[in-house]
């Protein structure tokens, strides 16, 4: 777990305070590596009740760069919504090892998706991530297999 203190069709409901906790499940896949993608994110106040639901085709990747836009498009969206403490959940483990820095960006291509993810949650005064096992990151996933079940 990491924390920094300085640092499609939705369903939407604002937060009341500024002071808004968000729990954020998200996940990113692709058919084929590279192939078609999307994304799927799950937005929660801190009491457990949805605030946003979506899921959204994105430009042909790899499951990993599909990862980092779920994650990114997740980060836009907490700004967004005035997160002041936000837990991002995440079943992508390299993601959250290369946000945590427990492992380095090797690879070009996410280089510049991991940069962009790091100046968007810089802009969150507290957050963290957490890498969850698939199953607790069902409904996310669910909603990305939804987007790219859709016909082109």
């Amino acid at each position: 777990m990491n924390t920094n203190a300085n640092a499609g069709n939705a369903m939407a409901r604002k937060p009341t305070t500024k002071a808004a906790r968000l729990v954020i499940h998200a996940d990113g896949g692709s058919r084929g590596n590279p192939g078609p993608s999307a994304i799927g994110v799950v937005i929660e106040d801190a009491g457990g009740n949805v605030i946003e639901r979506f899921g959204r085709r994105i430009a042909d990747g790899t499951n990993n760069e599909a990862e980092y836009k779920a994650a990114i498009i997740a980060a836009e969206r907490a700004i967004a919504l005035g997160a002041v403490d936000a837990e991002f959940l995440f079943d992508s483990e390299l993601l959250v090892f290369q946000v945590t820095r427990q492992y380095r960006v090797k690879s070009r291509r996410l280089a510049g998706l991991h940069a962009l993810l790091m100046e968007k949650l810089a802009r969150i005064p507290k957050w963290a991530v957490r890498h969850v096992p698939r199953q607790l990151n069902a409904e996310a996933d669910a909603l990305l297999n939804q987007a790219l079940d859709q016909p082109d």
